[in-house]
């Protein structure tokens, strides 16, 4: 994107790219949207994308690649062993992150399970700012604890604060002293952090914590998969760093940390992943697990179409027009979304707009699914699929009851160059109808409720007719129009 000033005055977001290729998509009535709803037992990962208008359900995977990128696909060397593309792939990430190994594998929840696998002891904690719902299901698979130690503002929907992502270096310091060095597996940086709304973390936080680690001897690890967007609030958030390349920017992280990891179904606009670290006996101890879990030390379980891919997109990544494209786009949506009463998180971070079904859906008991009950209905008053980032999305405490989650989150993701203004107005105008009907919106109980990572397979019902009675009242307001 770019800083473009219009004679109208209006801030308009202003793609630095063209479309060149085009993908058809359906907007179904109501009724069959419903339906669809219905057969996909209330949870958005399971509709069909046939059904879906607008798939806002992540940023992971779909995110649009340039022709550049489809381009070196054209060159892969195919070689299950000693592949030329990989040693692209690593030079082009030693260049960008200044770190010394590279390890592949297929995506990023693989290099959370080759870092749990080596790292974790039962009974261990890892310290991170807060958990991801992949990554804390591998350290509990390993025996291991997640403490998160985020800032209080993480938490606040309404804030001013441009890095709520950040690490809380006295509540840090707090659960070192209180777990024990030796008890703790390693710290982990999320930037940004996905499961409250997508908020970035400040170098200098980086920075803090890291001293801290060096000075105790604990590892530090940084995951870089949000990384693009991140880049982008450094450089507008953070005085210091207005005028750095970015490539600077990405060294001084692989200088202040002992491990990166990433997905590049989000970083690199590909699909695959990597670990990244300079430290011989950490790279020894994760290579070996490569073979075992991934492939080949060359190629990962990714295609090495993909990894050409892959390559130029983390080059493409260094442009400031490419990474800020979402934060923008981002904005654009909740600015939209907020001049209509619609409550969402602020300041708006990256990877997706997301909506705060604490007060959307605040007649709802938490029990009952607040922000699962919000993405069903704005599928079916939209056909916009999006995610729930809430109480659904994590795992039942040991005794069987339910851990409630800290916010209550509808998450809209923007994945890069996929998306027109004007898709983003429509679905503004959709969920804009829906908060003036937000008590037609019922809740939802589990009918299969898997033990682990729930949110992706498990089925729902609501717990009323509220989804049949929402969508006569659009039919009702909205007549013959889709």
């Amino acid at each position: 994107m770019s800083n473009v000033t219009f004679f109208s005055g209006e801030n308009v977001p202003l793609e630095m790219h063209k479309v060149r290729m085009v993908q058809k998509i359906n907007l179904l009535p109501i009724e069959e949207r419903l339906a669809c709803m219905k057969e996909a037992g209330f949870n958005t990962f399971l509709l069909k994308n046939r059904a879906v208008f607008l798939d806002m359900l992540t940023d992971s995977g779909v995110n649009a690649m340039s022709e550049n990128q489809y381009a070196a696909m054209m060159q892969a060397d195919d070689s299950y062993a000693g592949s030329e593309t990989f040693f692209r792939l690593e030079a082009t990430l030693q260049d960008i992150f200044g770190m010394k190994h590279f390890l592949p594998a297929h995506q990023g929840r693989a290099c959370e399970n080759i870092i749990a696998k080596v790292f974790v002891t039962p009974g261990s904690t890892a310290i991170m700012n807060y958990h991801f719902t992949t990554t804390k299901a591998h350290i509990h698979l390993m025996g291991g604890k997640v403490e998160e130690v985020i800032g209080d503002e993480g938490f606040k929907i309404d804030s001013t604060e441009p890095f709520k992502g950040n690490l809380d270096i006295n509540k840090l310091n707090n659960a070192i002293e209180r777990i024990g060095v030796e008890n703790i597996c390693f710290v982990r940086i999320e930037a940004g952090t996905n499961l409250v709304g997508g908020q970035p973390v400040s170098m200098q936080n980086v920075r803090e914590v890291s001293h801290i680690c060096r000075r105790e001897g604990i590892t530090l690890v940084y995951d870089a998969s949000l990384l693009a967007d991140n880049l982008y609030f450094i450089k507008v958030r953070e005085a210091a760093y207005a005028d750095v390349d970015i490539k600077a920017i990405t060294r001084e992280i692989g200088e202040l940390t002992d491990i990166i990891y990433f997905s590049a179904r989000k970083l690199g606009a590909a699909r695959g992943g990597g670990i990244l670290t300079s430290n011989d006996e950490m790279f020894n101890k994760m290579r070996e697990m490569i073979p075992l879990y991934e492939g080949f030390l060359t190629y990962g379980g990714m295609s090495v179409r993909e990894m050409e891919a892959m390559n130029v997109g983390l080059q493409e990544t260094m442009d400031i027009n490419v990474i800020s494209q979402t934060p923008i786009f981002v904005k654009a949506f909740a600015d939209e979304l907020q001049a209509r009463g619609v409550p969402v998180v602020t300041p708006s971070g990256g990877l997706g707009c997301h909506i705060d079904a604490q007060r959307f859906c605040s007649h709802i008991p938490q029990t009952q699914y607040r922000a699962g009950a919000l993405a069903a209905a704005v599928f079916i008053a939209s056909g916009v699929r999006g995610m729930e980032r809430g109480t659904m999305s994590e795992q039942r405490n040991d005794d069987g009851t339910e851990r409630l989650s800290e916010v209550e989150l509808l998450r809209l993701a923007i994945p890069k160059r996929v998306f027109t203004l004007s898709q983003i107005k429509y679905a503004a105008d959709r969920i804009a109808w829906l908060y003036e009907n937000r008590e037609l919106i019922g809740g939802l109980e589990f009918d299969e409720e898997p033990k682990v990572l729930r949110f992706f397979f498990g089925r729902l019902k609501a717990t009323s007719d509220w989804a049949e009675k929402l969508a006569a009242k659009f039919r009702k307001d909205f007549g013959e129009s889709l």
